[in-house]
Protein backbone atom coordinates (compact mmCIF):
# COMPACT_ATOMS: atom_id res chain seq x y z
CA UNK A 1 0.00 0.00 0.00
CA UNK A 2 1.40 3.25 -1.03
CA UNK A 3 2.23 6.27 1.69
CA UNK A 4 0.93 8.57 -0.73
CA UNK A 5 -2.38 9.79 0.09
CA UNK A 6 -2.59 11.88 -3.47
CA UNK A 7 -1.45 9.72 -6.29
CA UNK A 8 -1.40 10.36 -10.38
CA UNK A 9 -1.28 7.71 -12.66
CA UNK A 10 0.35 8.78 -15.75
CA UNK A 11 0.70 7.83 -19.10
CA UNK A 12 2.58 9.48 -22.48
CA UNK A 13 2.12 8.53 -26.44
CA UNK A 14 5.77 9.72 -28.24
CA UNK A 15 6.84 10.48 -32.00
CA UNK A 16 9.38 7.34 -31.02
CA UNK A 17 10.28 4.64 -28.95
CA UNK A 18 14.09 6.54 -27.83
CA UNK A 19 14.25 10.03 -26.07
CA UNK A 20 18.11 9.88 -26.55
CA UNK A 21 17.45 9.53 -30.58
CA UNK A 22 15.40 13.06 -30.22
CA UNK A 23 11.92 11.72 -29.54
CA UNK A 24 9.52 13.53 -27.77
CA UNK A 25 6.22 13.56 -25.96
CA UNK A 26 2.92 14.09 -28.02
CA UNK A 27 0.22 13.73 -25.54
CA UNK A 28 0.53 13.39 -21.77
CA UNK A 29 -3.21 11.75 -19.47
CA UNK A 30 -2.90 11.83 -15.95
CA UNK A 31 -5.76 10.59 -13.85
CA UNK A 32 -6.13 11.53 -9.94
CA UNK A 33 -6.49 9.52 -7.14
CA UNK A 34 -6.91 10.19 -3.30
CA UNK A 35 -7.23 8.42 -0.46
CA UNK A 36 -7.67 5.57 -3.16
CA UNK A 37 -11.11 7.42 -4.83
CA UNK A 38 -10.92 9.08 -8.27
CA UNK A 39 -11.16 12.71 -8.05
CA UNK A 40 -12.18 13.46 -11.87
CA UNK A 41 -9.33 16.26 -11.68
CA UNK A 42 -7.61 15.06 -14.63
CA UNK A 43 -4.63 16.17 -16.50
CA UNK A 44 -5.00 15.83 -20.30
CA UNK A 45 -3.07 17.32 -23.07
CA UNK A 46 -2.03 17.20 -26.99
CA UNK A 47 1.67 18.48 -27.58
CA UNK A 48 3.45 19.56 -31.18
CA UNK A 49 6.88 17.76 -31.01
CA UNK A 50 8.40 19.66 -33.74
CA UNK A 51 9.76 16.77 -34.99
CA UNK A 52 8.13 13.52 -37.45
CA UNK A 53 6.01 11.16 -36.11
CA UNK A 54 7.48 7.61 -36.67
CA UNK A 55 5.07 5.62 -38.68
CA UNK A 56 5.65 3.03 -36.75
CA UNK A 57 4.07 5.43 -33.43
CA UNK A 58 1.41 6.78 -35.34
CA UNK A 59 0.15 2.67 -35.70
CA UNK A 60 0.00 2.20 -32.31
CA UNK A 61 -1.77 5.68 -31.30
CA UNK A 62 -3.02 6.89 -34.38
CA UNK A 63 -1.91 10.73 -33.49
CA UNK A 64 -0.34 12.42 -36.74
CA UNK A 65 1.87 15.79 -37.35
CA UNK A 66 -1.51 17.33 -39.30
CA UNK A 67 -3.52 16.41 -35.58
CA UNK A 68 -0.55 18.35 -33.19
CA UNK A 69 -0.10 21.07 -35.89
CA UNK A 70 -1.79 23.54 -33.65
CA UNK A 71 -1.17 21.86 -30.41
CA UNK A 72 0.80 23.83 -27.72
CA UNK A 73 4.29 22.78 -27.46
CA UNK A 74 5.65 21.01 -23.88
CA UNK A 75 7.60 24.20 -22.75
CA UNK A 76 4.06 26.01 -22.81
CA UNK A 77 2.27 23.38 -20.78
CA UNK A 78 5.14 22.30 -18.68
CA UNK A 79 4.11 24.98 -15.23
CA UNK A 80 0.45 23.59 -15.26
CA UNK A 81 1.99 20.13 -15.83
CA UNK A 82 4.50 20.79 -12.78
CA UNK A 83 1.92 22.20 -10.47
CA UNK A 84 -0.38 19.33 -11.27
CA UNK A 85 2.17 16.37 -10.62
CA UNK A 86 3.97 18.21 -7.54
CA UNK A 87 4.01 16.25 -4.38
CA UNK A 88 2.01 13.49 -5.74
CA UNK A 89 3.45 9.98 -6.14
CA UNK A 90 3.34 8.89 -10.00
CA UNK A 91 1.52 5.22 -10.96
CA UNK A 92 3.30 4.31 -14.23
CA UNK A 93 3.04 0.98 -16.39
CA UNK A 94 6.41 0.42 -17.08
CA UNK A 95 7.69 3.77 -15.81
CA UNK A 96 11.43 4.11 -17.19
CA UNK A 97 10.01 4.65 -20.50
CA UNK A 98 7.85 7.75 -19.36
CA UNK A 99 9.83 9.39 -16.84
CA UNK A 100 12.58 8.92 -19.42
CA UNK A 101 10.72 10.85 -21.76
CA UNK A 102 9.54 13.34 -18.92
CA UNK A 103 13.05 13.76 -17.64
CA UNK A 104 14.35 14.31 -21.29
CA UNK A 105 11.63 17.35 -21.63
CA UNK A 106 12.58 18.85 -18.45
CA UNK A 107 16.02 18.87 -19.76
CA UNK A 108 15.27 20.94 -23.05
CA UNK A 109 13.81 23.47 -20.74
CA UNK A 110 17.15 24.49 -19.70
CA UNK A 111 16.18 25.60 -16.36
CA UNK A 112 18.32 23.64 -14.09
CA UNK A 113 15.31 21.69 -13.24
CA UNK A 114 15.35 18.02 -11.27
CA UNK A 115 14.99 14.74 -12.16
CA UNK A 116 10.84 13.95 -12.23
CA UNK A 117 11.39 11.45 -9.25
CA UNK A 118 13.05 14.16 -7.32
CA UNK A 119 9.77 16.21 -7.73
CA UNK A 120 7.52 13.10 -7.38
CA UNK A 121 7.33 9.71 -5.73
CA UNK A 122 6.98 6.78 -8.81
CA UNK A 123 5.64 3.53 -8.54
CA UNK A 124 6.04 1.24 -11.30
CA UNK A 125 3.13 -1.06 -11.69
CA UNK A 126 5.30 -3.16 -14.68
CA UNK A 127 7.90 -4.10 -12.14
CA UNK A 128 5.20 -5.18 -9.35
CA UNK A 129 3.39 -6.89 -11.78
CA UNK A 130 6.35 -9.30 -12.52
CA UNK A 131 6.82 -9.97 -9.17
CA UNK A 132 3.41 -10.91 -8.41
CA UNK A 133 2.95 -12.86 -11.63
CA UNK A 134 6.57 -13.76 -12.54
CA UNK A 135 6.59 -15.41 -16.10
CA UNK A 136 3.71 -14.03 -17.19
CA UNK A 137 2.39 -11.83 -19.58
CA UNK A 138 2.16 -8.77 -18.16
CA UNK A 139 1.26 -5.39 -20.25
CA UNK A 140 -1.27 -3.54 -19.76
CA UNK A 141 -4.13 -5.77 -21.84
CA UNK A 142 -2.73 -9.00 -20.47
CA UNK A 143 -3.33 -7.45 -17.01
CA UNK A 144 -7.16 -6.55 -17.74
CA UNK A 145 -7.47 -9.73 -19.11
CA UNK A 146 -6.53 -11.12 -16.03
CA UNK A 147 -8.51 -9.20 -13.62
CA UNK A 148 -11.70 -8.91 -16.19
CA UNK A 149 -11.47 -5.70 -16.78
CA UNK A 150 -13.21 -4.43 -19.44
CA UNK A 151 -10.66 -2.66 -21.99
CA UNK A 152 -13.01 -3.47 -25.45
CA UNK A 153 -12.68 0.15 -26.32
CA UNK A 154 -9.41 0.66 -26.36
CA UNK A 155 -8.39 -0.15 -30.16
CA UNK A 156 -5.76 2.46 -29.89
CA UNK A 157 -3.12 3.73 -27.47
CA UNK A 158 -3.95 6.86 -26.00
CA UNK A 159 -2.23 8.82 -22.58
CA UNK A 160 -5.66 9.61 -20.82
CA UNK A 161 -7.22 6.61 -21.87
CA UNK A 162 -4.72 4.30 -21.15
CA UNK A 163 -4.11 6.05 -17.46
CA UNK A 164 -7.55 5.17 -17.05
CA UNK A 165 -7.83 1.86 -17.20
CA UNK A 166 -4.58 1.47 -15.56
CA UNK A 167 -6.37 3.30 -12.81
CA UNK A 168 -8.37 0.37 -12.43
CA UNK A 169 -5.86 -2.17 -12.85
CA UNK A 170 -3.58 -0.70 -9.94
CA UNK A 171 -6.51 -0.96 -7.51
CA UNK A 172 -7.04 -4.14 -7.86
CA UNK A 173 -3.61 -4.89 -7.65
CA UNK A 174 -2.89 -3.20 -4.81
CA UNK A 175 -6.09 -5.09 -3.18
CA UNK A 176 -8.81 -2.67 -3.86
CA UNK A 177 -11.64 -1.96 -6.43
CA UNK A 178 -12.15 1.02 -8.47
CA UNK A 179 -14.82 3.15 -7.62
CA UNK A 180 -15.92 3.92 -11.06
CA UNK A 181 -15.41 0.94 -13.68
CA UNK A 182 -13.76 -1.84 -12.49
CA UNK A 183 -15.10 -5.27 -13.33
CA UNK A 184 -12.81 -7.59 -11.43
CA UNK A 185 -13.90 -10.13 -8.89
CA UNK A 186 -12.80 -13.66 -10.05
CA UNK A 187 -9.90 -13.36 -11.38
CA UNK A 188 -8.15 -11.15 -8.73
CA UNK A 189 -9.53 -13.66 -5.68
CA UNK A 190 -7.74 -16.45 -8.11
CA UNK A 191 -4.57 -14.42 -8.10
CA UNK A 192 -4.79 -14.04 -4.75
CA UNK A 193 -5.69 -10.28 -4.92
CA UNK A 194 -8.17 -9.22 -2.17
CA UNK A 195 -11.47 -7.69 -3.94
CA UNK A 196 -14.61 -6.56 -2.88
CA UNK A 197 -17.91 -5.90 -4.32
CA UNK A 198 -18.91 -2.32 -4.94
CA UNK A 199 -22.46 -1.25 -4.68
CA UNK A 200 -22.05 1.82 -7.16
CA UNK A 201 -25.64 3.10 -6.50
CA UNK A 202 -24.44 3.79 -3.25
CA UNK A 203 -21.50 5.71 -3.93
CA UNK A 204 -21.16 9.42 -4.48
CA UNK A 205 -19.08 9.61 -7.62
CA UNK A 206 -17.55 13.32 -8.91
CA UNK A 207 -18.23 14.82 -12.34
CA UNK A 208 -15.72 15.39 -14.22
CA UNK A 209 -16.26 18.44 -16.56
CA UNK A 210 -14.49 18.25 -19.88
CA UNK A 211 -13.19 21.80 -21.30
CA UNK A 212 -14.44 23.13 -24.95
CA UNK A 213 -10.96 22.34 -25.57
CA UNK A 214 -10.66 18.69 -24.50
CA UNK A 215 -14.05 18.47 -26.22
CA UNK A 216 -12.62 19.74 -29.74
CA UNK A 217 -9.69 18.02 -29.78
CA UNK A 218 -12.05 14.91 -29.69
CA UNK A 219 -14.21 15.67 -31.79
CA UNK A 220 -10.92 16.26 -34.47
CA UNK A 221 -9.29 13.01 -33.56
CA UNK A 222 -12.70 11.03 -33.81
CA UNK A 223 -12.98 12.80 -37.55
CA UNK A 224 -9.27 11.91 -38.19
CA UNK A 225 -9.95 8.32 -37.10
CA UNK A 226 -13.28 7.82 -39.52
CA UNK A 227 -10.90 9.21 -42.63
CA UNK A 228 -8.58 6.82 -41.83
CA UNK A 229 -11.06 3.61 -41.55
CA UNK A 230 -12.71 4.87 -44.67
CA UNK A 231 -16.10 4.90 -42.14
CA UNK A 232 -16.91 4.88 -38.48
CA UNK A 233 -14.28 4.01 -36.01
CA UNK A 234 -15.28 1.76 -33.16
CA UNK A 235 -14.61 4.68 -30.68
CA UNK A 236 -17.22 6.93 -32.84
CA UNK A 237 -20.09 4.39 -33.07
CA UNK A 238 -19.41 4.32 -29.10
CA UNK A 239 -19.36 8.24 -29.06
CA UNK A 240 -22.81 8.61 -31.19
CA UNK A 241 -24.47 5.32 -29.43
CA UNK A 242 -23.37 7.37 -25.70
CA UNK A 243 -25.03 10.38 -27.22
CA UNK A 244 -28.07 8.57 -27.84
CA UNK A 245 -28.48 6.99 -24.74
CA UNK A 246 -28.53 10.22 -22.95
Amino acid sequence: MSDYQRQIILDTETTGLEHRQGHRIIEIGCVEMVNRKLTGNNFHQYLNPDREIDQGAIEVHGITNEFLADKPRFKDIFDSLLEYLQGAELVIHNAAFDVGFLDAEFAKLEQSLPAIDEICGVHDTLLQARKQFPGQRNDLDSLCKRFEINNSHRELHGALLDAEILADVYLVMTGGQSSLSLEAQSSAQHAGVASTKVDLSQLDLPTAHVSSLETQNHVEWLARLDEEVGGECVWSKLNKRNTQSV
